[in-house]
């Protein structure tokens, strides 16, 4: 199979879990898929906001995806990762529990998101995407990273 420069009829995506779900982000806003490294906690920041990393001589602030959707603490393991994802010029660090995936998703199967949805996550869901037996979930990173874009 032969890559093409653009593919309009797919989405290229990284796949990542939180709790028991999969969501996913496009591979465009994606810079890395880091393990697990010392974070510094910086004061008087949102309690998913767990500080911040030198990746690379760059301070990067670092979000705990679990903790922004209310879902709880991410419990660190081996599995646990940091996704470095760039957004306006800014790269920002997010925990998830495991990213192990990248897919080309049609871009005609993902729909909007669920009018059931309710509470805060659904300004954070772009669409859902069947595929297979598995339900993926694209993310708003705007809305997502607002506050940590606002100025950490």
């Amino acid at each position: 199979m032969t890559e093409t420069a653009v593919d309009f009829e797919n989405l290229k995506v990284v796949v990542f879990q939180l709790a028991d779900k999969e969501y996913v982000i496009p591979v465009s806003q994606v810079q890395g898929i880091e393990k697990l490294i010392y974070i510094t906690r910086v004061p008087k920041t949102p309690s998913f906001v767990k500080g911040v990393i030198n990746l690379r001589g760059v301070v990067t602030p670092i979000i705990d995806l679990k903790n922004r959707f209310g879902l709880g603490e991410s419990s660190l393991n081996e599995s646990t990762r940091i996704i470095i994802i760039t957004l306006d010029d800014m790269d920002v660090g997010v925990i998830v529990d495991s990213a192990n995936d990248v897919l080309d998703i049609p871009v005609g199967s993902i729909e909007p998101q669920p009018e059931v949805v309710g509470g805060m996550e659904q300004d954070f869901i772009a669409g859902v995407a069947k595929i297979d037996s598995r339900l993926l979930i694209l993310l708003h990173l705007n809305h997502v990273l607002n506050p940590i874009k606002s100025g950490v």
